[in-house]
């Protein structure tokens, strides 16, 4: 389907890292198209310079019907994915039924899900990388864990808490069942890991089966609310307060690496690289990120991996990374149509969409 398409357009799903992906298209003579459920419309209306195109729909879920999908098509549009895609859409659609070329491996993105038999865990494994001691049984907490768990109304964010033994975890789940922000059966499923102390950042990285070399674009950290803030207090107002808290995600700050720890970021990203093409055909299309702490003895444990376009529009404004590579400074969106773009002068388009 996609070696007959002429004046490539973009679509994305109105939610996540939209913006970022359509400026990158823009940056690159790209046209757009977007998906804005009613009544989430505003900011791509405002930002019109990078939306050529606004569908308004009742609910994101339309992006996949029939008729939206042969309009796709027929407007020669590549889909970029990100977590609100896979999220609105679900794997079983992305994976079955929508039949318009998405940039990305489509039978990957269900392995960020902990439940997934190949998931996230099985890949880092594969690539001989660190991650937290995962506890299948509650009972065995005996020191910091943290406890990942799908929030109850909110599919898209987890209700991660800490713990530090099993009548602690009892507790404290219990709470929140009341509270409703968790369900009894999402508890049921949720991962457990002990608790890594460090610094968090976030490593992104850009490969498609036409990339010469896995290339570092840059950090960012994420900005939780309320947890943050409640951080930020004296010890004394925090033992002061008693509040439940949560890690909901609300922004993104920029971060650089010291020089002489880039050689462990750059060789973590190839070898993830090379571990996914073994267990998932072609591999890799596009971006990923590997979310890490640093321990006190400089130690890279990768805490969560995003498979698609992860939400950091920051980093297009703040990395020095793609300016040591390409000359100037650009984020995710961008290299994914300056990937698009190549692949179409070159007539291989179909090596970097399923």
């Amino acid at each position: 389907m996609v070696r007959n398409y002429t004046d490539l357009r973009i679509a994305v799903l109105g939610s996540h890292s939209a913006l970022e992906i359509m400026d990158g298209a823009k940056d690159e003579g790209l046209e757009t198209t977007v998906f804005c459920q009613k009544g989430r419309e505003k900011p791509y209306q405002r930002f019109a310079r990078i939306a050529d195109e606004i569908k308004i729909v009742k609910k994101f879920s339309e992006m996949a019907s029939a008729k939206n999908q042969k309009l796709l098509r027929d407007t020669n549009t590549i889909i970029v994915p990100h977590r609100s895609l896979t999220a609105y859409l679900g794997y079983k659609t992305i994976e079955n039924s929508l039949k318009v070329p998405i940039f990305g491996n489509r039978a990957l993105f269900q392995a960020e899900e902990r439940h997934h038999k190949k998931n996230q865990y099985y890949l880092l494994e594969k690539a001989r990388i660190k991650y937290p001691k995962v506890l299948k049984n509650p009972k065995n907490i005996n020191k910091p864990c943290i406890v990942k768990v799908q929030e109850k109304k909110r599919p898209l964010e987890r209700a991660f808490f800490t713990v530090s033994s099993y009548s602690d975890y009892k507790k404290k789940s219990d709470e929140k069942i009341k509270q409703g922000i968790i369900a009894k059966k999402d508890l049921e499923k949720a991962s457990i890991e002990e608790l890594a102390i460090g610094t968090y950042l976030n490593f992104n990285y850009f490969y498609t089966p036409i990339s010469e070399n896995v290339d570092f674009i840059g950090i960012e950290r994420r900005l939780q609310t309320n947890i943050h803030d409640f951080n930020a207090l004296p010890a004394k107002q925090q033992l002061e307060l008693d509040i439940d808290l949560q890690n909901i995600e609300v922004g993104h700050t920029p971060a650089s690496i010291r020089e002489s720890l880039l050689e462990k970021v750059i060789s973590m990203g190839d070898k993830f690289v090379t571990a996914v093409k073994k267990e998932y055909h072609p591999g890799i299309i596009g971006p990923f990120s590997l979310q890490s702490v640093i321990t006190k003895d400089l130690e890279m444990i990768v805490y969560d991996v995003s498979l698609r376009v992860p939400g950091n529009p920051i980093v297009a404004t703040t990395s020095p990374y793609t300016k040591y590579q390409y000359g100037t400074t650009f984020g995710i969106g961008r290299r994914i149509a300056m990937e698009i773009n190549k692949a179409n002068e070159e007539g291989r388009l179909d090596e970097i969409v399923t």
